[in-house]
């Protein structure tokens, strides 16, 4: 549990981060809607989805980086806010209840918005439902000493895919249970789900013990950078090693020897060889917005426009979903495809509105710190 004398103040490099990989997010999903040659589901199931060419490839594989990323950094919010909380004076009681609530709204979110705005069914077990859900856990998970939360969430992503639910029976409710707990499914509709608990709470728990480590050892930057690459280096050679060997950490096996071949990883559930790449390379964008945190001129504003969309990074998911879906609930989108050119262009116009209304919301949000907004 997080010591609530070390101080906390917000710290623009885990924003920069996390706006970097909501711009790639807002990307995934703008394409989604309108460019006919994006795929998605990378080892749901078993299943291998082809694309048209590796340029689609390419424009799908960097937004890998935004579901590990979120979550991760989900949990190292959550501990630098609970120490935060407790040097206001606020009880562990209090804090845990500020969690569940955080997770029931987060859950409500994506059963009567995010689902909507994908055309799923309310039952629909997807990023928010997972973080809600994880949210609630660490109301009391929390409470574990941190080696034993590491050990712990390092154990869940090491072993996740030995679980096995098949003893469950074929009811309805123990599908959804399955599709929550760690079997991610479109096959049970309505029961379906990309983001089982299990292993996502352990990136989360991950998070959490890095935002305990912040607390403790943030005092030298430049040293904190210098580990942040260590760690970003290290996870890709580890990444290396686990797609050579292509047998233990790979859900969906490395096929050949092509880029294409390597680069294939699951991500429903997400495998070792995922999670080792992907959060490799959130740790160097986190080094990268240590190097830029005190930088003025061009690169200072470059850093303050991407840090606009991490502040407020609910916001930005819940609207920038219906903004390139471009129809209202109920009405589905136009059959009208753009190409990667027309969407590119329509992401770009999409970046720009939405930038000037999430400046626009971390304003109210600032002014109105005890308000329902301190939810979303």
């Amino acid at each position: 549990m997080p010591s609530a004398s070390t101080g906390y103040r917000r710290l623009p490099f885990i924003d920069f981060a996390r706006g970097i990989v909501m711009l790639l997010m807002a990307w995934d999903h703008a394409s989604l809607f309108w460019n006919p040659g994006h795929r998605g589901g990378e080892g749901l199931m078993g299943r291998r989805p082809p694309f048209p060419n590796f340029t689609q490839f390419l424009l799908r594989f960097i937004t890998h980086y935004c579901a590990p990323t979120f979550i991760f950094l989900a949990g190292t919010a959550l501990a630098l806010s609970t120490a935060r909380r407790l040097e206001r004076g606020q009880s562990q009681r209090e804090i845990s209840l500020r969690m569940i609530k955080r997770g029931g709204v987060l859950l409500l979110l994506e059963a009567f918005v995010v689902s909507p705005a994908f055309g799923t069914p309310p039952t629909y077990f997807g990023v928010l439902a997972c973080i809600g859900s994880c949210f609630i856990i660490f109301s009391v998970y929390r409470f574990l000493p941190t080696p034993l939360i590491l050990a712990t969430s390092l154990a869940m992503i090491l072993l996740h895919t030995y679980i096995n639910l098949e003893w469950l029976p074929a009811e309805p409710w123990a599908r959804y249970l399955r599709v929550i707990i760690h079997d991610a499914s479109f096959d049970w509709y309505p029961y379906v789900g990309l983001y089982p608990i299990i292993p996502w709470l352990g990136v989360m728990g991950l998070g959490w013990c890095f935002g305990v480590y912040l607390l403790r050892h943030r005092s030298d930057p430049r040293a904190l950078t210098l580990r942040l690459i260590g760690v970003g280096v290290l996870a890709h050679i580890l990444w290396l090693l686990v797609r050579w060997l292509n047998g233990y950490g790979n859900i969906l096996p490395r096929l050949g020897w092509t880029a294409m071949d390597w680069l294939y990883m699951a991500k429903y559930p997400p495998s070792l060889a995922f999670l080792l790449w992907t959060l490799g390379g959130m740790t160097l964008m986190l080094a990268l917005g240590l190097v830029l945190q005190d930088r003025g001129g061009f690169a200072g504003r470059v850093r303050d426009f991407i840090i606009s969309f991490g502040r407020v990074p609910l916001f930005f998911y819940c609207l920038h979903l219906w903004f390139y879906r471009l129809t209202p609930p109920g009405v589905r989108p136009p059959p009208l495809m753009l190409g990667v050119p027309g969407t590119a262009l329509l992401w770009l116009v999409g970046i720009l509105v939405l930038w000037r209304l999430c400046l626009r919301y971390w304003r109210l949000k600032r002014a109105h710190p005890d308000s329902l907004l301190q939810y979303i």
